[in-house]
């Protein structure tokens, strides 16, 4: 999949494409038919077939107080997007500059100049431009004026009748429920970043962690959860079954939240490198223990914990 961070000047096979609108934060089964729909009308013209996405998160400039919320980052997003099969992926800087664009500047701008686009494909609730006032009608109009075609993707929906959302995931994951927060995505909720030195006292207990910064990333539940963390082997990525406490640290008195995983039967130096991290099902709460002895006693129990649930299959 190839990546353009502009509008401008594309070369001309990446011109004229099918793209699907959106954030597509999580990349979840709702966005998973939008994509799929633009990939869908694409082999039928004969045309590359991708996405516009806009970085940062637009809710960043329009809440930037609001703890973070991310559910796919733009790497991760980037890496998932890829793993449909797309063609290209075009990323809208999204400043003030952008935020203050018209939705007629942006299809007249971005859309018909700049990409030439074929067709255009959106959430019927896809909205867009200065105070959001483009949508779906919009860019049907524009698209009848410009020759390219539009076609909105109504709610996609699970079999009791919940939408595929964002705010859905968001929700899962904030009360601990992992599996159903992979129901809705069509794939495991993961945690990514480059392992830091922490203060290592996991090895005096005999459960050394790879740390990592949560950033970005919505705060799920805190607690310890059972995990599998992805190893880039080069060619490939090993998957190693494991432990991890995301929260404070409360029992050392933490005051930056983090992802602390410890792989089972895993001893090689994972420092400096990227790791991707599953969260498979959340197994207690954070809490604070009185002495390192009880801590030790814990997450020896923890682990027992994490391996019987990571031996029951999640239904995807």
């Amino acid at each position: 999949m190839r990546l353009f961070r502009h509008t401008d000047d594309l070369p001309e096979d990446a011109r004229g494409a099918v793209l699907a609108l959106g954030n597509f934060d999580g990349v979840h089964r709702g966005h998973q038919e939008v994509i799929g729909t633009a990939q869908r009308i694409a082999r039928d013209l004969g045309v590359p077939a991708g996405v516009l996405t806009f970085e940062p998160h637009p809710r960043s400039l329009f809440r930037p107080d609001e703890p973070p919320f991310r559910l796919s980052p733009f790497r991760v997003k980037t890496r998932q997007l890829e793993a449909l099969g797309l063609d290209l992926a075009v990323v809208c800087h999204f400043d003030e500059g952008f935020l203050h664009k018209s939705a007629v500047a942006f299809i007249e701008e971005n859309l018909v100049h700049g990409l030439a686009i074929r067709h255009a494909v959106c959430g019927s609730d896809f909205l867009f431009g200065h105070k959001r006032a483009g949508d779906a009608d919009l860019l049907k109009r524009y698209g009848a004026r410009h020759g390219f075609g539009v076609t909105a993707v109504g709610p996609v929906t699970d079999p009791r009748g919940g939408v595929y959302s964002s705010t859905r995931v968001r929700d899962a994951l904030l009360a601990g429920d992992t599996r159903g927060a992979a129901h809705i995505l069509g794939h495991l909720w993961e945690i990514e970043g480059r392992v830091e030195h922490g203060e290592k006292r996991g090895r005096t207990i005999g459960f050394p962690t790879a740390n990592i910064e949560l950033g970005d990333y919505l705060r799920p539940a805190f607690g310890v959860y059972a995990v599998r963390a992805g190893v880039d082997r080069g060619a490939g990525t090993e998957w190693i079954d494991g432990v991890a406490n995301l929260g404070l640290r409360p029992t050392v008195g933490g005051t930056v939240e983090r992802l602390e995983a410890h792989l089972f039967d895993f001893d090689g130096d994972l420092y400096g490198q990227h790791l991707r991290v599953q969260l498979i099902d959340h197994i207690r709460p954070e809490r604070k223990f009185a002495s390192f002895d009880e801590l030790k006693a814990q997450i020896i129990r923890d682990a027992e914990a994490a391996r019987a649930a990571l031996a029951r299959p999640v239904e995807i």
